[in-house]
């Protein structure tokens, strides 16, 4: 796990861009977004449009962005991306009503409300993500990967698999609290970040970990205090962001010379 073309020992100088004017940033991250969605296409989640990814907005940090509804997730580009506002109306880029997928409104608003530390939020069915969550256990450190989460995730261990509500959004803030990831019961992972390519970067991770999870079922785990260092010397930096570049290289490498946001 190292950031290419950048020697290990200082990866953690190599940090995500950020662009003071609000306008800019805002066109950055929602690059990000569309381009996130685009990878959750690729490989294969969301399918069914059983997913979300969302970003606070910088100019209205109660407003977040979310792609819109019946737009296949390869196929996502800026332009298909609306503003969320916190009673739940969307509207496009020119102000127009919008349709959206009203779980990621119940689920991510709370979220993004409750945690005004975080920027972004991912959430999707996964082949191996999902399969966890329905065994309702917490990630173990039984490799390297896994130790990334160690003390760092949590599980909503509810039976509200269909949330009806922003009540069911935010018993999940409240399940997540100050952790990157939360495991929702018999439903997916969820990830938190300062940015979408932070936020999704976990997620690819954690996605990874739960299939490890999955097969090995006699794993003996490591200590806590070597997770500890495996997890401090692994997440060094905006370390996020740099598995969002390599998702993104791997499997959209045709968009690299467009970014992603400075990799």
């Amino acid at each position: 796990m190292e950031t290419p073309n950048v020697p290990a020992e200082d990866t953690a100088d190599v940090t995500e861009p950020f662009e003071a004017d609000p306008h800019a940033e805002r066109a950055r991250l929602l690059d990000d977004l569309a381009r996130a969605y685009r990878l959750f296409g690729v490989l294969r989640w969301g399918e069914l449009g059983d997913g979300h990814i969302t970003c606070r907005d910088p100019m209205q940090p109660d407003h977040m962005w979310l792609l819109r509804y019946g737009v296949p997730f390869e196929r996502a580009a800026v332009g298909d991306l609306v503003l969320v506002a916190p009673d739940g109306t969307a509207t496009d880029q020119q102000g127009q009503p919008a349709p959206i997928n009203n779980s990621a409104y119940r689920i991510h608003y709370p979220i993004h409300e409750a945690r005004p530390d975080i920027g972004a939020a991912a959430h999707t069915h996964t082949q191996w993500g999902t399969p966890f969550s329905a065994e309702r256990r917490m990630i173990e450190p039984i490799n390297q990967e896994a130790t990334c989460f160690f003390d760092d995730h949590a599980l909503f261990d509810d039976g509200e698999v269909q949330v009806l509500s922003t009540d069911g959004g935010k018993r999940i803030a409240a399940a997540l609290g100050s952790c990157r990831t939360v495991i929702l019961a018999n439903h997916g992972l969820l990830t938190v970040g300062s940015s979408p390519a932070d936020a999704v970067g976990w997620f690819v991770l954690a996605e990874r970990v739960a299939e490890v999870q999955m097969k090995a079922r006699e794993a003996i785990p490591i200590s806590a205090e070597a997770a500890r260092i495996a997890q401090d010397n692994l997440t060094q930096g905006d370390f996020g962001w740099h598995l969002f570049g390599w998702a993104i290289r791997r499997h959209l490498p045709h968009e690299f010379a467009d970014g992603p946001s400075g990799l």
